[in-house]
């Protein structure tokens, strides 16, 4: 599909029809067109699977039986593709069973109808799931075009809701093994432990994460409104690695590449000797790189020198 033609959509809202009966499909194709919206049709799940993660639909209205791969499957492959999981699905079925409904939700529905339609119903609710879904897709926008790595997950089971195109980088460089939509079990269990602070009215504490040379640091905040039982939460990662913490040093101070690395170790408590072994130097010439960085920063000690340091990192922090 044309990209122009997809982004166009947009304004009036871009929804997937997937039904293999015609004439459920042309009842809702007229009336979703007559209210502006801009709509495409797949007549069973492998042309639903394929016609969203092409397209990217605002939201998708599932048929939960059909032949071959029901509705029910579809949503699950939805749900666990990264391109197509943050689409809300709106069930549509004749199945009033309370089991029905159960398995609905727990394959990622976010709503359903109930057959026969009743087309006033229909975009009523597609209308309320589009609008979240805006925002949500706007929210994730922001935090990227800033530099801000974001999760929402949902706390009894570790999931990832929506995430933005940053976090989703960094959660799989830093932990491959780990599938796409899941949170690896240090963070589940950090999660559900500072979840409980926060309902008890505590202050959440901040996780670190070390693989390699890379850090990871990860802050919990609530969701705005009622969490009800569903529990979510918002998530902000963090990086920092010694190359990092380096060049931070390097733009907040006039210091040389191996005079911040050297104030870097000090920060981190190292002695000259332990510092010497880490850049490959002896402690004699840490000794005299450190001379010039008490020099530069108008300081006689080491202490001195990492709180300066790290005052000037927390201000630049709190400017950007």
């Amino acid at each position: 599909m044309n990209p122009d033609l997809i982004a166009d959509a947009r304004d009036g809202g871009l929804v997937l029809i997937v039904d293999d009966v015609p004439d459920n499909l042309a009842v809702l194709h007229d009336a979703l067109d007559e209210s502006g919206y801009t709509v495409l049709v797949a007549t069973h799940g492998e042309a639903a699977l394929q016609r969203a993660a092409q397209a990217q639909p605002d939201v998708i209205l599932l048929d939960a039986v059909m032949p071959g791969l029901d509705g029910f499957e579809v949503a699950r492959r939805l749900k666990a593709d990264p391109v197509t999981a943050g689409i809300p699905i709106i069930f549509m079925t004749g199945l009033t069973e309370t089991d029905a409904v159960v398995e609905a939700f727990a394959a990622g529905g976010a709503d359903y109808v109930t057959k026969p339609l009743r087309p006033r119903e229909v975009l009523a609710r597609l209308a309320t799931h589009l609008r979240t879904a805006r925002d949500q897709r706007q929210a994730r926008n922001a935090l990227d075009a800033f530099g801000h790595a974001t999760l929402v997950v949902r706390e009894r089971d570790g999931r990832r809701l929506w995430q933005t195109a940053l976090a989703r980088r960094l959660m799989a460089e830093v932990f491959p093994e780990i599938p796409e939509l899941l949170l690896p079990a240090e963070v589940s269990a950090w999660l559900a432990r500072e979840g409980e602070r926060r309902r008890a009215g505590g202050e959440a504490t901040a996780l670190q994460i070390t693989r390699g040379d890379r850090r990871l640091g990860f802050d919990l905040h609530p969701m705005p409104g009622d969490q009800g039982s569903e529990r979510e939460w918002l998530l902000v990662l963090r990086e920092t690695s010694e190359a990092a913490l380096t060049q931070a040093l390097m733009q907040a101070l006039p210091l040389t590449a191996r005079e911040a690395e050297v104030l870097h170790w000090v920060i981190q408590g190292k002695t000259n000797r332990d510092i010497g072994e880490i850049l490959g130097t002896s402690p004699r010439t840490v000794h005299k790189h450190l001379e010039h960085v008490f020099e530069k920063l108008g300081v006689e000690t080491r202490t001195a020198a990492a709180a300066l340091a790290l005052g000037k990192l927390r201000r630049g922090g709190e400017g950007t």
